[in-house]
């Protein structure tokens, strides 16, 4: 389950000192004034950016001449370690509108005593450099950091809801920059790798009802993807976010990525029970934990897992679910985040304040297949949701709560997982 603060649907625009070369994308408001862009640097286009103390091989960015070392403490641990660090500065990217919204995505590889730290950094519409926010420190893994987002950032220009940067009132953000830092153990040669580095920008107008798509083409179709039931792992675990049954995130991540024939092996799962049903979701939700948050819901946190067993993911937005359907066509599950009332999705039997599902499939006359984890057995996972009732709770940035009061709404969020 994902629970998210009242904030204003947002984005922010980023840049830094010292870089020299600027990109610009085509300006994306569709009718309804929503503007949405994804952007990442990849393979031969890291070398637009800034290298200090890491070079680009086959498999992405990795330390070859550290810039420095620095002293990391992990209290939860109770260690402190001595790291060798490099960093990639992307170059300012124009994302063609006024941002009110960043969220940030990577696909990395953290082979042991390694890590990584990813932020950002924008100038607003009025001209304002921002400082440098971090958008999360993570390592597949959890012996050498704990995996999390850093909360208390917030100043005049923009807060960070866990993975979320957000502008304050009247500020919007023209173009925007990344960094992420590499760390390994100081004296070794050990080193991780990041093959992707981006982020979607947005600014999505308050709206607490959507218009209905038309069904389109992906209508009759439905994709094989593996069905995963959270409430399963009720009171398993319960250090990972509570236990399973707030494991929806992770759960459909795991879905997903066994969709695409990707899975931990049983040496990785060997501390799990061994009589334990799937496995391999308790897996996933001890990789997507958040130490902050204290949950297993950061949206690129989980997109960083999937890429981490040799997929490949983002976290984006999408228009509507005629834009989804595009993906359904071409064989690729979509990961939705939605929040409602028990009487706003008929057939679901609960209601959220913050959920994860798998779109899979479309009926022929167009309501939505998807598997939904909140289900307490495998079989009970597939389920039909009108089509109407599902575009709106998706959607929508702003809802009411059951005692009336507005809580925000997820606009549209999704993680793509695809081979890499």
């Amino acid at each position: 389950m994902r629970v998210r603060s009242l904030i204003t649907l947002l984005s922010i625009a980023m840049v830094t000192a010292g870089a020299t070369q600027v990109a610009d994308a085509a300006p994306a408001h569709p009718a309804n004034d929503e503007a949405i862009n994804y952007h990442e640097w990849s393979g031969g286009t890291f070398y637009a950016g800034r290298l200090d103390g890491l070079a680009l091989g086959r498999d992405g960015l990795r330390i070859t001449r550290p810039e420095g070392t620095v002293e990391h403490s992990e209290p939860g641990l109770g260690t402190t370690k001595t790291y060798e660090y490099g960093s990639w500065t992307s170059p300012v990217f124009r994302q063609g509108f006024d941002a009110t919204q960043l969220i940030a995505s990577w696909n990395a590889q953290t082979p042991a005593k390694t890590w990584l730290e990813v932020e950002a950094k924008g100038r607003t519409s009025a001209g304002v450099e921002t400082t440098w926010y971090v958008m999360g420190r993570w390592a597949s893994g959890d012996a050498d950091i704990q995996r999390t987002s850093v909360d208390g950032q917030s100043d005049d220009n923009a807060s960070v809801d866990v993975d979320t940067l957000a502008t304050k009132t009247g500020v919007t953000l023209r173009s925007y920059q990344l960094r992420v830092s590499l760390y390994r153990d100081a004296g070794t040669r050990v080193t991780p790798t990041v093959s992707t580095l981006g982020a979607v920008t947005s600014n999505v107008p308050d709206r607490f009802d959507v218009p209905t798509t038309k069904p389109g083409r992906a209508r009759g179709i439905e994709l094989k993807v593996p069905a995963y039931a959270q409430n399963i792992h009720k009171g398993q675990f319960p250090q990972y976010g509570g236990g399973g049954e707030a494991w929806c995130s992770p759960t459909s991540t795991e879905m997903v990525a066994e969709y695409w024939g990707k899975k931990p092996t049983a040496q990785q799962m060997s501390w799990i029970p061994s009589d334990y049903v799937d496995p391999s979701v308790v897996y996933a939700a001890r990789n997507t934990y958040d130490y902050a948050y204290d949950g297993t819901g950061n949206w690129p946190f989980n997109t960083a897992y999937a890429a981490s067993l040799g997929l490949r993911g983002h976290i984006t937005r999408l228009h509507d679910l005629n834009e989804l359907e595009g993906y359904i066509a071409r064989g690729i599950p979509v990961i939705t985040s939605q929040s409602f009332l028990s009487d706003e999705l008929d057939g679901a039997g609960y209601g959220t304040s913050g959920h994860i599902m798998v779109v899979v499939g479309f009926t022929q006359a167009g309501d939505v297949i998807v598997n939904d984890p909140a289900s307490s057995t495998d079989a009970r996972v597939r389920n039909v949701y009108k089509r109407d009732q599902f575009e709106k709770i998706w959607q929508r940035t702003k809802r009411y709560t059951a005692d009336g009061s507005v809580a925000s709404g997820p606009g549209g969020v999704v993680y793509i997982v695809t081979p890499a």
